[in-house]
């Protein structure tokens, strides 16, 4: 046995060991779960820790239930100025740290203040200031009007300005339901309740995260010492005996990014290559996406687990289900001969000595995404593109990304991430935008959802700017992106163990599962 599969089973004994102890104890009050979800940053808010899921340690201003309606948390109130660019928020009194002090609007102040400056996967770069009105009462000051802002209500971890410095990563304090009693990297967690938490009380005492590989979990579930494992798709329907297979409907998307720019020899700022003579030309775009069976996607990708996309956030309010476009491999073809690419002697179709083939380019080491290149390179054939599924690394893929085909995954609770994605100003920043899509009129789309006065009140905007009768980012329009697929996000899970409704997840299949964690019950006597 080698030294590190030998402390794996350790772990997992030391683990088991814990929750046998309590076997006799009438309901169950310690968990193992085996769902991944280890920071690289540790579990520091500022740098992006509780994003998606809950962040645990830490409670948040706001939170979503199961529909993602909006609930307060730490906030009893909040308001937004009629110029858009204040907000005024009420806290509640009884809120305190895991160390027994007092959170009060100082802290809430301390952690947005200190999160900007942090410059991490935050989104503060609207943030002009905050200060506290009094203990209870912040105000929070933006530099333009940016609705999506609130996404930091629901996903910023508040934590204390008398306690946060070097270290905190490793040894947070917050105010939320759990507290950290010890984490050994690349092992395990173990959290315990936070008795000084408002809320309350969580029905377990002690819940031990496990982070093993997806085959060393999924024997630790068969042999009982796990409570909850996600599951990939490929290990899907086989619950062991105990467990139920629990199926949760993601935004959690895979498509493929199209470089927009003609390909005229440019580069960016950082001398990567811009554009493409193929999908450059909007037919070839909208072919594609109307020439993709999305349906057999799921079926051989995914093994059946999961649903066809069409947008980046397909099911959710801001979406526009009336962009999606039906399978139609003739009306694709039609499309190509009316834009004047030809089916060559070769099979494969050209225009103006170009020929209408490219690279799929997807991560090496992601099984789902070269399943997906593969037989989406597959389909194309039929339309006369000669597509090549290309593993390569992500350094590789983010020299290559401006300038061919790229399969991304997205997913959010937030349509802060089509503002990203689409607005024109965002190309070649990070991973957002990577085509260097433009389009003026959805430019004024996004601006006016950034610019309302309520995040319900932007939603028509955001669905305007995917179709609005005549254009939009989406299939029907631009077709800037081909969607592919959603997937569903498996567990399986103690028949004793109710988590009880769960929300739509976004990207990352593990963590988002703990959204209401404090809700979890044991129903066995």
């Amino acid at each position: 046995m080698t030294k590190a599969i030998h402390r794996v089973a350790v772990v997992m004994s030391v683990a088991f060991l814990a929750v046998s102890s309590n076997a006799c104890a009438s309901p169950k009050t310690d968990l193992v779960l085996a769902i991944g979800g280890e920071p690289d940053t540790g579990y520091d808010p500022l740098l992006g820790w509780g994003r998606y899921g809950h962040p645990l340690f830490q409670s948040t201003l706001l939170s979503r239930d199961a529909d993602l309606a909006t609930k307060p948390d730490l906030a009893t109130t909040w308001t937004l100025s009629e110029d858009r660019l204040t907000w005024t928020i009420g806290l509640r009194s009884d809120a305190r740290f895991s160390d027994g002090s007092a959170l009060r609007a100082k802290d809430v102040v301390f952690t947005f203040t200190e999160a900007a400056k942090a410059g991490g996967p935050i989104d503060l770069t609207v943030f002009d200031s905050a200060r506290a009105l009094d203990d209870h009462t912040v105000q929070i000051t933006l530099k333009r009007p940016w609705i999506t802002f609130t996404e930091n209500f629901y996903a910023l971890g508040i934590v204390p300005a008398d306690q946060y410095g070097a270290g905190y990563a490793r040894k947070p304090v917050g105010s939320g339901p759990y507290r950290l009693l010890s984490w050994t990297e690349g092992e395990q967690l173990i959290v315990e309740r936070n008795p000084n938490y408002y809320g309350p009380a969580p029905a377990f005492e002690r819940i031990t995260f496990v982070f093993t590989d997806e085959d060393t979990s999924l024997a630790a579930a068969r042999a009982g010492q796990v409570d909850m494992v996600s599951v990939p798709a490929t290990a899907a329907d086989a619950p062991p005996a105990g467990f139920r297979q629990l199926t949760v409907k993601s935004v959690d998307n895979r498509g493929l990014a199209f470089p927009m720019l003609k390909n005229e020899g440019k580069t960016n700022a950082a001398d990567a290559p811009l554009g493409n003579a193929v999908t450059s030309d909007i037919a070839i775009r909208r072919a594609i996406n109307l020439g993709i069976d999305r349906k057999v996607l799921v079926d051989v990708a995914l093994l059946g687990h999961g649903t066809p996309a069409f947008g980046p956030a397909d099911g959710l309010s801001w979406s526009n289900a009336e962009s999606a476009v039906a399978f139609d491999i003739e009306a694709a073809k039609t499309v190509l001969d009316q834009a004047g690419w030809r089916v060559g002697e070769d099979g494969i179709r050209a225009k103006d000595g170009v020929r209408a083939a490219f690279p799929i380019n997807y991560p090496a080491s992601d099984s789902t995404r070269r399943a997906l290149a593969q037989t989406v390179a597959e389909q194309l054939k039929a339309l006369g593109i000669e597509a090549t599924a290309t593993g390569k690394s992500w350094d590789e893929i983010g020299r290559v990304m401006h300038s061919e085909p790229v399969l991304f995954g997205w997913g959010s609770h937030s349509p802060l991430e089509i503002y990203n994605l689409y607005q024109s100003g965002q190309g070649g920043i990070d991973y957002f935008n990577p085509g260097y899509y433009s389009n003026p009129r959805v430019d004024r789309h996004l601006a006016a959802a950034q610019g309302a006065e309520s995040l319900e009140a932007s939603f028509a905007n955001w669905k305007k700017a995917d179709f609005d009768g005549t254009t939009g980012f989406g299939p029907k329009g631009d077709a800037a992106w081909a969607w592919l697929v959603n997937l569903d996000h498996i567990y399986y899970v103690n028949s004793c163990l109710d988590i009880g409704p769960t929300q739509i997840q976004p990207h990352g299949h593990g963590w988002p599962i703990t959204a209401m964690i404090q809700n979890w019950t044991w129903t066995c006597e």
